[in-house]
């Protein structure tokens, strides 16, 4: 069981549309993860600060006023709290995290992450994209402004694979894959992201590394970076994610209780990565070893001995 993290003071600033509104409603809007009756007991525990004075709830707010909510220390969802270094330097950090580790705070999590985990290491280190918490693999760090900036104005051109076990044996080795990705209704959580007609490009080459007795192992390279794309694409070809709880074949939500987005229980691994540096402006290739079930079998390590 994991131990209660250190809390976490959130501030907002009142924008000019909330002006005028009491900060009770305000809170229940502006964090609507709460309702107001919690709102309210955090008002009454003292958790809120107006302007730097305790808040009641029954203000009227002006816009530009710091509402400062001091949340208590809190117990976080257990994560293997672990990652591997892959490559560091003056201006990135390059890592691989298991699966089951979220990238960056949130849904509960602020020190079970991989951001403050890396950041324990190299202080000032920022991701400068994410993985899905039930993806392994290569993330990259920005250890300053100006990497960052460099990194996120050439990021379309890196080379992006993916190793992926699917479902199904895949009948062709290779498959370029070219289903829109939009939004499409989902009875939990409202809206998620799915194959639809209507939706924005998206490009994914499909390459079978392994075919095995009902699965198929893929190399996927994304070509555009849409939500999910990986596993909305390999589903839109009929072949699911194994384990996977949230996409059935066609690339759409599940229809009998389907699962949340950053549920886990599939396998995916960010495996290759080649970008543009920050600093020098070459080319570089960064490749993360995949968990052994997503190995071929020459990739074992006892193969060939």
């Amino acid at each position: 069981m994991s131990a209660s993290n250190s809390g976490y003071q959130y501030r907002t600033i009142v924008d000019p549309p909330a002006t005028g509104q009491l900060l009770l409603v305000y809170l229940a809007q502006r964090f609507d993860h709460s309702t107001i009756a919690e709102w309210q007991g955090r008002l009454e525990a003292g958790e809120i600060r107006l302007e730097g004075e305790p808040a009641r709830g029954d203000e009227r707010l002006r816009a530009g006023q710091e509402v400062l909510w001091n949340r208590p220390p809190w117990r976080e969802p257990d994560a293997p709290c672990h990652f591997d270094l892959i490559h560091a330097d003056a201006d990135l950090v390059v890592v691989s995290k298991p699966s089951g580790l979220p990238t960056l705070p949130g849904a509960g999590f602020f020190e079970n992450t991989l951001q403050a985990l890396v950041q324990r290491e190299f202080p000032g280190a920022h991701a400068v994209h994410r993985l899905g918490r039930g993806t392994s693999g290569l993330v990259v760090f920005a250890r300053h402004s100006a990497a960052a900036r460099a990194i996120g104005t050439s990021w379309s051109t890196a080379g992006k694979t993916y190793r992926a076990l699917a479902q199904g044996v895949a009948a062709t080795d290779a498959c370029e894959i070219r289903v829109a990705i939009g939004p499409q209704n989902h009875p939990r959580l409202g809206e998620v992201f799915a194959a639809r007609p209507n939706g924005k490009p998206a490009h994914s080459v499909a390459r079978v590394a392994e075919r095995r007795v009902d699965t198929t192992l893929f190399d996927v390279e994304l070509r555009t970076g849409r939500p999910h794309q990986i596993r909305i694409h390999l589903a839109a070809i009929g072949h699911p994610l194994e384990g996977d709880p949230l996409y059935a074949p066609g690339g759409l939500p599940l229809g009998d209780d389907p699962g949340l987005p950053g549920d886990g229980g599939y396998w995916l691994h960010a495996h290759r990565l080649v970008l543009t540096h920050p600093g020098s402006g070459d080319r570089r290739e960064f490749v993360a070893p995949p968990p052994p079930i997503l190995r071929t079998a020459a990739e074992a390590p006892d193969a060939g001995s």
